[in-house]
């Protein structure tokens, strides 16, 4: 099913069954003020955009999204440490974020990783998270899930925007990595016609799902980096701004 869209700036709203309570965005490049390789809704600092747009950008998120708190930017280093983001303060090192409580926004920037929304079905909790190759492998979904402390069986995930397994070139070392943990995660790799390994992180991310016995899994098939129009991409631009992928309890 095609997610849902927000008609006032073409962010993409999660289509999946979560309680009423439970909010949550990625944005696109539409709807902001940076310009040139960044343009136009980049809402990362950490990119060489100009500093006044990225501010600029950020407002507009809070504005848009009528937001109880500007988000919990994270610093992304493609680990696996989850904080929890109503305790944790500004800027903490970490690649996801979880949270129990009201009007707290949990935010990852992806740019081709692959960004991974989690909640209760009772929506009592969230957590946002950012897994790049690296951090799939390493865990960090798995981390996530076991610090929000629910049964995965009453889980629900939402998979944003990623490079998609069309494009998404790897070497032996990333497969090998991945094989070593589960020999299944064969079937997310497809080789092509010169030997070289095609990645599908929604297929990965979805076995480490299933692994935390969360089967209740929404989104996917998007391509950051064939999709020009709507999303940022490292790999495809070097220089690049960032989605940003929200989730929020309301009171």
């Amino acid at each position: 099913m095609p997610e849902k869209m927000s008609a006032a700036d073409g962010w993409i709203v999660p289509d999946w069954p979560v309680a009423a309570r439970v909010r949550a965005v990625t944005t696109t490049r539409q709807g902001g003020v940076s310009q040139g390789c960044y343009a136009s809704m980049n809402p990362a600092d950490h990119v060489d955009d100009d500093p006044a747009a990225v501010l600029a950008n950020r407002q507009t998120l809070q504005q848009v999204l009528n937001l109880p708190a500007q988000p919990v930017w994270l610093q992304q280093v493609h680990g696996t440490r989850v904080v929890n983001a109503a305790t944790v303060g500004s800027s903490p090192q970490a690649d996801a974020a979880w949270c129990s409580q009201p009007g707290v926004v949990c935010a990852v920037l992806t740019a081709d990783c692959l960004p991974v929304l989690l909640t209760d079905t009772s929506g009592q909790c969230v957590a946002a998270i950012h897994a790049g190759w690296r951090g799939l492998a390493a865990g960090v979904i798995e981390q996530a899930a076991t610090a929000i402390k629910r049964p995965g069986e009453t889980l629900q995930a939402w998979l944003g925007p990623a490079i998609g397994p069309s494009v998404y070139q790897v070497g032996d070392e990333v497969r090998d990595t991945f094989m070593a943990h589960d020999r299944q995660a064969a079937g997310a790799f497809r080789q092509g016609a010169d030997g070289a390994w095609f990645a599908d992180l929604y297929q990965l991310a979805r076995q480490r799902l299933a692994a935390c016995r969360v089967t209740a899994v929404y989104g996917g098939g998007y391509c950051s980096f064939t999709d020009s129009e709507r999303f940022y991409s490292y790999r495809r631009d070097g220089a690049s701004g960032r989605m940003a992928t929200l989730i929020w309890l309301e009171a």
